[in-house]
């Protein structure tokens, strides 16, 4: 068993040595793009405008319930089931406003892909071109989740590319 595995580790070894590879941090080339961060506050200005709007939603039902606490030794059964069907349709409209906005499918993840896609397009080109042009087999974000725990900094392409997207 040890010789089996003692054989793949040779063919992975050897077939990465005749690869070209190289590193790239997304994240930072995007930060320093400023049609990105932009983007990025746009979408930020959005996500607050709505958040809050959710917010006051959400104080209006706890104002609704607290008239409901103050007023129910008053009511009658119908009058407090009637109440209390209230603010319960109302935490489900706010719910759903709050899916529709937030959701994973949501207006802010709609937003977000209008504005910010391109420029994500735009980055993923130059890439493409920076490795067909420097003859690169690979090229790994070591922003994401692509388990890096070392990285040579002689494979680390950030600065080039940032310099052909005109980032700072």
């Amino acid at each position: 068993m040890k010789k089996y595995l003692t054989v793949i580790a040779l063919f992975v070894a050897f077939t990465l040595s005749a690869q070209r590879i190289a590193v790239v941090d997304v994240n930072a080339v995007l930060a320093g793009m400023s049609d990105y961060t932009a983007a990025q506050k746009e979408v930020d200005k959005v996500a607050a405008e709505w958040q809050q709007e959710i917010a006051k939603e959400y104080d209006k039902i706890k104002s609704m319930y607290n008239k409901y606490q103050a007023e129910q030794v008053l009511l009658s059964d119908d009058n407090k089931k009637t109440r209390e069907e209230e603010i319960v349709k109302k935490e489900e409209e706010v719910r759903e406003l709050q899916k529709r906005r937030f959701g994973p499918e949501g207006d802010l993840f709609k937003r977000r892909q209008q504005l910010v896609s391109p420029i994500q397009d735009k980055v993923f080109e130059a890439m493409q071109g920076y490795a067909v042009d420097k003859g690169y087999d690979l090229i790994f974000d070591k922003s994401g989740a692509a388990g890096l725990l070392f990285v040579s900094p002689d494979f680390d392409k950030t600065e080039d590319i940032k310099k052909k997207v005109g980032a700072k």
